[in-house]
């Protein structure tokens, strides 16, 4: 795995923001958190480009495999397109939007939300031109970090990675599979990517394999550990969004479905699959036999070890973060907010609580857990620093950020 921060990760806050966003500290939070993922846009700027120092950046991308793959977002402080972890932040930032709506609506950010899925779409779709055929690198993470340059005046190469039926990624298809699914249950209408999200997951489903295998490039800095996980993933997402019990049938034959996890990440999706078919027990729209039964108790007893009250603990620093590990713990912790809070909703909506091994723990002890995790990142810690650059007085001052740690373009050009 690479040192560098996940794309996009402390976006993940964003869901946590929203269920506790009652204080203009926390509104003002979310609205910086979807302001980042504006500030990682490639290709040609929108006239309602909120993020002004930034421009128009890679509009050739592409065109070295005769293709149009301008667009998407760029990876943490970097100039790569990563089409694996990109593809699982447009997921998390549609659940978000599924789940949350009304309380996106209630801080004037939903459409702005819904703007951040559809640049992660757009680009995804032209990725995806041919039914056996997924783009999922545009760019050299070598030759990117040996240059620090503004993307809008990168002379770095932009070359472009591909599986196909010859070289294999069922994880890459897999998470981009779930990347349509949940947006097109984000915008609630028939979706240009409904279409291609099927042929997407038998793709995947069909060839097997991992994608660094295929785009060794890319292995350098995302590798994935496995694919079986994006395939529950995704089969999971669609049966939600097809209410096709093929996809149920797909997870009910699944000869792993992955236990209790010691984290949720660009790399593990089995958590995310747990609790998605967990929502759906809850709520009585599924048995609890089989797999949908192991899954359900395998996503909460995730939870309890989180909120310290499992059987196998997460580590937690002395001043109470979630420790998961060395390099960028924090996506991991957003991750896990996201998670429990999420988890706290959907119990609160079918009043049921979940059994840890201290005894039994409801919505609102969920929902503490989160708040105390975001809240630390906000500026409440040791260190009394925010670690969300811009909120507060005291953060982060010399950030890992190409774009953002360089004169901006438009005063250079005297724009």
């Amino acid at each position: 795995m690479s040192n560098n921060l996940c794309i996009l990760a402390f976006g993940l806050c964003l869901l946590v923001q929203i269920h506790i966003a009652k204080s203009k500290e926390y509104g003002e939070a979310l609205t910086k958190s979807l302001l980042f993922y504006e500030a990682q846009r490639s290709g040609k700027l929108p006239p309602d480009q909120r993020v002004r120092w930034r421009g128009d950046s890679a509009l050739h991308d592409g065109k070295t495999g005769g293709i149009d793959l301008v667009g998407g977002y760029y990876d943490a402080g970097d100039n790569v397109k990563f089409g694996f972890p990109m593809a699982y932040s447009v997921t998390m930032l549609a659940w978000s939007v599924v789940e949350f709506g009304h309380n996106l609506k209630a801080r004037n950010e939903y459409w702005n939300a819904l703007k951040a899925v559809k640049w992660g779409t757009d680009y995804m779709m032209k990725a995806h031109p041919e039914p056996n055929v997924l783009y999922g690198e545009v760019g050299d993470g070598g030759s990117d970090h040996a240059c620090w340059q503004r993307p809008e005046d990168m002379t770095t190469p932009r070359t472009v990675y591909k599986i196909d039926d010859h070289n294999p990624g069922a994880d890459l298809a897999g998470e981009t599979a779930a990347a349509f699914a949940a947006a097109s249950i984000a915008f609630k209408k028939s979706s240009p990517a409904y279409s291609a999200q099927l042929l997407l997951f038998e793709f995947a489903s069909r060839q097997g394999g991992q994608y660094q295998n295929s785009i060794s490039v890319a292995g350098q800095f995302y590798s994935s550990s496995g694919f079986e996980d994006e395939l529950l993933w995704a089969a999971a997402w669609l049966q939600r969004a097809t209410n096709d019990n093929t996809y149920l049938e797909f997870i009910n034959r699944s000869s792993n479905s992955g236990g209790t996890r010691t984290m949720f990440s660009w790399d593990d999706k089995y958590v995310g699959a747990q609790v998605l078919i967990a929502k759906r027990i809850l709520e009585g729209k599924f048995s609890e036999n089989g797999n949908l039964g192991q899954m359900k108790n395998s996503a909460e007893q995730y939870i309890c070890n989180c909120i310290q009250k499992g059987y196998s603990n997460v580590q937690r620093t002395s001043g109470g973060l979630l420790w998961f590990l060395q390099w960028s713990n924090l996506q991991y912790v957003t991750s896990a907010s996201f998670i429990i809070t999420a988890y706290a909703d959907y119990l609160s909506k079918t009043q049921k609580n979940i059994q840890c091994a201290t005894g039994r723990v409801g919505p609102n002890d969920l929902m503490a857990f989160a708040k105390s995790q975001v809240d630390y990142m906000l500026g409440s810690n040791p260190k009394n620093m925010s670690y969300m650059v811009g909120f507060g007085s005291n953060y982060p001052k010399q950030v890992h950020h190409r774009g953002a740690s360089i004169v901006s373009i438009k005063k250079t050009r005297g724009q």
